[in-house]
């Protein structure tokens, strides 16, 4: 196997160019997340998600947030 191990191995054809390499990465850059405003608090939340701030989502409570801030006291104390 020593005389086949260079064989083996993936090696490139030819040298990639800065620009073929740029334009793979053209879409491997970081988004800016999305946010948008609460419509029953106006707090900013992520789209799809319950408010963390008053609990809704789609114009009904998911999350009782006042029950949640109780638990958590108690938890602490």
């Amino acid at each position: 196997m020593g005389d086949l191990r260079g064989k083996l191995m993936a090696v490139p054809k030819s040298k990639i160019s800065k620009s073929k390499r740029g334009m793979r990465r053209a879409h491997a850059s970081l988004k800016c997340e999305t946010i948008n405003e609460c419509p029953n608090c106006g707090e900013i939340r992520r789209p799809h998600h319950v408010c963390p701030a008053c609990g809704f989502y789609n114009a009904m409570e998911i999350v009782n947030i006042s029950e949640q801030e109780q638990e958590i006291e108690e938890d602490v104390a």
